[in-house]
This record gives structure tokens, C-alpha cells and sequence, in this order.
């Protein structure tokens, strides 16, 4: 796809709901470009959405992103017809009501929001260098402040599941880690990368089992801002306040420290292996 100079272009997984439709839409209507990464389709009744798709403006590009074979026809797809990303939002998740695993045999929360973020990113990595803003924002969660124990070595398959509090949150941890981790790397080549908490927001999707807990369902429906709000986090996690940091994770817009430091080599090492040993050899 031809840009100009000027262009701005975003790469947004999940964006065809909730947190991303929100950030996606709130993109365009300040004249980006946006590849969307998603593996369910854009409303049809939205007038800008319909447009920017007949403009050629939203480009999109299904795929499950926690199968590999899926993942990595998207992303040969998204290289050979994209000259650049200017910044890569890795937005795309949810929570699942039992214990679920991937096709390639790992616990589904990870594969999704730990694994496939990091291969994402890995892989556009040139795109991300040809563009202008060199941004990655990864979204994070603060379900994991509740967590008392977290083992790397359990993230694949682990022993017990917990709503909400157990492979969800520990998966948005393991991602916050490997940012921490991976942010000296990537600003090599002049990348920065942060994660960031979206905040509370009401994502529900009318037909579609979630994963919380069930006092959880009614606090969202009637208390939880739209998901607009974490969009608004999203948006200034790239372009407001801490843009030029790299490694961090935001909260409210505000850097904090991250809990079980001391695991995130590990946690690197385990994505960084899966990425070359599975898909980038597959």
C-alpha cells in the first residue's frame, strides 16, 4: 500500500470491538491509516468504518492470532503489502471460563496475550523501523495486582485455573515483563515499546460467554465506563505524556513498577524461544 511522507499508519489487533473499535475509530477520524489485525469482522452498520474500508483507508487482515498457521499467513501478508508502521498497538485478548488451550498445545490466555504480541511485534519489526513514531503499546491489565505467586514455568500449562485472577492475569503480567525486558533491544533500532493498564471498561459482548467471575458480569454492565475510556489510555500511552519512554508500564497515564521483576528474563526467554523454534522456523 503507497503512503506518503505524511501518512501516519497504526496496526491495531482486536480491533473490531470494544477497547480497539473505540481506538480504531478515534485513528481514523484523525486521518490515519490503520491495519487491523482482528479474527472476527467491523460492524457493518458504521458509517465510518464502511467508508475508511472503500477508501482503502482501514485494511484488514483476519486470522486467529493464537493459531501460528493463521498468524503467520497475516503477518506475511501485512509485510508484503505494508511499507511501514508507525506505531503497533497489540491490543487484541479476552478471558475464557475454563481451562483452554491453543492449537499449538499452550494455555490459551498466554498464547493470546503473551506470545502472539511478542511475535507481532518481533515480526514487523522492520515495518516498525521504517516508520516515524517507532511505537509499540501492548495492553496490559492490573488483574494481576491481585496475584500472590507467579511461576514462568507454569504459564503453558498450568496445574489449576482461576477466573479472571489466574491464566488471564498471569498472562498480562508475563506480557508487561517481557516488554520491561525486551524495551533495551528494540531501542536499538530506535523502537519504543511500553504496556499499559486500559483501566476498568465494559467490554461485554451480548451472546458471547466471558471469562469473569460472576460478581464480576453485573459491576461491568452497570458500573464500567465505555470502552471508549480505554481507548483514550491506549491513545495516550503512544502519543501523550510518556511517549518517549520506553519499558514501562502505565497506569492512569503514570509509570508503575511491575511486581515479580525478577521473572521477566525468564519470561523473555520463554516468547523469544517459542518465536524462533516455532513460528519463524515454521
Amino acid at each position: 500500500m503507497n503512503t506518503t511522507e505524511h501518512d501516519k499508519v497504526a496496526l491495531i489487533t482486536g480491533s473490531s470491538h470494544g477497547i480497539g473499535l473505540e481506538l480504531t475509530r478515534r485513528l481514523l477520524s484523525e486521518g490515519f491509516q490503520v491495519v487491523a489485525l482482528n479474527r472476527s469482522a467491523f460492524p457493518e452498520d458504521d458509517p465510518l468504518i464502511r467508508e475508511s474500508l472503500e477508501r482503502r483507508r482501514l485494511r484488514v487482515h483476519r486470522a486467529d492470532l493464537s493459531d501460528f498457521e493463521g498468524l503467520r499467513r497475516a503477518l506475511g501478508a501485512i509485510k508484503a503489502s505494508e511499507e511501514k508502521i508507525d506505531v503497533l498497538f497489540n491490543n487484541a485478548g479476552g478471558s475464557v471460563p475454563e481451562l483452554t488451550f491453543s492449537r499449538q498445545g499452550r494455555e490459551l490466555h498466554f498464547e493470546l496475550q503473551t506470545v502472539a504480541p511478542y511475535v507481532i511485534a518481533m515480526e514487523l519489526r522492520g515495518l516498525l523501523r521504517n516508520g516515524a513514531l517507532k511505537t509499540v503499546v501492548n495492553t496490559s491489565s492490573n488483574a494481576f495486582d491481585m496475584m500472590r505467586r507467579f511461576d514462568p514455568d507454569a504459564l503453558e500449562r498450568p496445574a489449576s485455573f482461576k477466573q479472571l485472577f489466574g491464566p488471564y492475569a498471569a498472562s498480562k503480567l508475563a506480557l508487561s515483563l517481557w516488554t520491561r525486558e525486551l524495551a533495551p533491544l528494540l531501542e536499538r533500532d530506535g523502537i519504543r515499546i511500553r504496556s499499559v493498564d486500559p483501566g476498568p471498561n465494559n467490554t461485554l459482548r451480548k451472546g458471547k460467554r466471558s471469562g469473569l467471575p460472576f460478581y464480576v458480569e453485573p459491576l461491568m454492565r452497570f458500573f464500567f465506563p465505555p470502552p471508549s475510556q480505554g481507548a483514550s489510555r491506549l491513545y495516550e500511552a503512544a502519543f501523550g505524556a510518556s511517549r518517549e519512554l520506553s519499558g514501562v508500564y502505565l497506569r492512569k497515564d503514570r509509570a508503575r513498577d511491575l511486581p515479580f521483576r525478577e521473572h521477566g528474563p525468564r519470561v523473555l526467554e520463554k516468547v523469544r524461544s517459542i518465536h524462533e523454534r516455532e513460528f519463524a522456523a515454521g
